[in-house]
């Protein structure tokens, strides 16, 4: 099978963040109680990176590359005022690549991937616009190298691609990919818990031009959050449906996500799933934009939709300004003899101040099935900068 259908396409549509500024200290630019509160956020990260690849698409090379990691370059702005008994709020959010010299010169892209308001009430929180969606949206957020670089290999084309590294993601989980969408979000109750429920536009999973979703994609996550004595656990559970109707036939995708992180002192434990039909190994239904559905969702001379499964099992210690990590994932399609991907990291992070961390991470990624039979090792060092 051809590379250059996987080469850069996925890279341009795609991916990688966390979810609001809450994990950074913000800026408070404005501040008037009868008019609006406003701050900026931001985070800059570059590695430096050097690939091996065997058996690739491309044939066994090595390869060296300045460029950014699991997550892209953003700038956020949040708003909000107190009206009564009800706060409204807002955040807009600008991700960009800075490799864009690989593949042309200064065509980076922009990518708005957050876009919404916020009514927030003793009721819960009502969330209108674009936004990351709930399924898997805890176990890409709760991953332990969020912030390192992850895996990278040529069968998605992405040791050369524009854009970010895939991280965890086809080898632990799919990507909450950002869609609009209607959401609610309960208080929390019972000693921790919460709920999140969401009508989202849906995706095109079925190519055919007749084809029609009668109805939007329904998510949903509850998420429990606890202390006892010296530790702390989150657990959550997910779900996804939706249903892409044709002639040819009907898709229905349908998923269930799960895990729980618990900490004790400096050790920290995640273990996290998914398994579905029709929502492939990457991006969840959205997976049709890059061209990957007829291979990675649904049979395309049946429209039968494929099942896949994948989980991830991490450990990090953090020591003083250290934390280091280890992870294992996979995520499969059928059975490994359709797609299989194996993802490992070892990683270190040094918090230099509240603001700057450094990395030093290895990886290795292991494709297997149709997509070919690829196995890449990475070494990255690099920065990140939040404010």
């Amino acid at each position: 099978m051809k590379n250059n259908k996987f080469a850069c396409k996925p890279l341009a549509v795609a991916l990688l963040a966390l979810s609001s500024a809450s994990a950074n200290a913000a800026i408070t630019i404005y501040d008037d109680a009868e008019v609006a509160t406003v701050s900026v956020d931001a985070s800059f990260n570059t590695f430096y990176t050097t690939t091996s690849v065997d058996n690739g698409p491309n044939g066994d090379r090595d390869q060296s590359r300045v460029k950014m990691g699991f997550l892209p370059n953003w700038l956020g702005m949040n708003f909000s005022k107190q009206i009564g008994d009800m706060k409204v709020g807002g955040r807009s959010s600008f991700w960009v690549t800075i490799n864009d010299s690989n593949s042309g010169v200064t065509s980076t892209g922009i990518d708005v991937r957050q876009f919404y308001a916020t009514l927030d009430a003793d009721w819960g929180q009502l969330l209108i616009g674009k936004d990351f969606t709930l399924f898997n949206r805890s176990n890409v957020f709760l991953d332990e190298v969020l912030l390192g670089y992850g895996n990278v290999n040529d069968t998605l084309g992405l040791v050369d691609g524009q854009g970010v590294s895939f991280g965890n993601l086809g080898s632990g989980y799919t990507y909450p990919f950002p869609a609009s969408q209607i959401r609610y979000t309960s208080p929390s109750f019972g000693g921790g818990f919460k709920v999140a429920v969401a009508a989202v536009d849906p995706s095109p999973v079925n190519g055919d031009a007749d084809r029609e979703e009668s109805a939007p994609r329904f998510e949903g996550e509850v998420t429990y959050s606890g202390t006892f004595d010296d530790a702390s656990v989150t657990a959550w559970v997910g779900f996804l449906s939706q249903t892409s109707e044709s002639d040819m036939g009907d898709v229905d995708s349908n998923g269930a996500s799960y895990g729980v992180k618990v900490g004790f002192g400096g050790l920290s434990l995640h273990a996290s799933g998914y398994s579905g039909e029709g929502i492939g190994i990457l991006l969840g239904p959205t997976e049709a934009a890059l061209g990957l559905a007829p291979i990675t969702m649904y049979d395309p001379t049946t429209y039968n939709a494929l099942d896949s499964e994948g989980y991830i099992l991490q450990a990090s210690y953090k020591m003083d300004a250290n934390r280091f990590v280890l992870s294992y994932g996979e995520n499969e399609i059928e059975d490994t003899d359709y797609i299989g991907h194996e993802g490992m990291q070892a990683a270190w992070f040094y918090g230099y101040n509240s603001n700057v961390t450094f990395a030093v991470e290895y990886s290795t990624s292991e494709f297997s099935g149709i997509l070919g039979q690829e196995e890449a090792q990475t070494l990255a060092v690099g920065a990140i900068v939040n404010f």
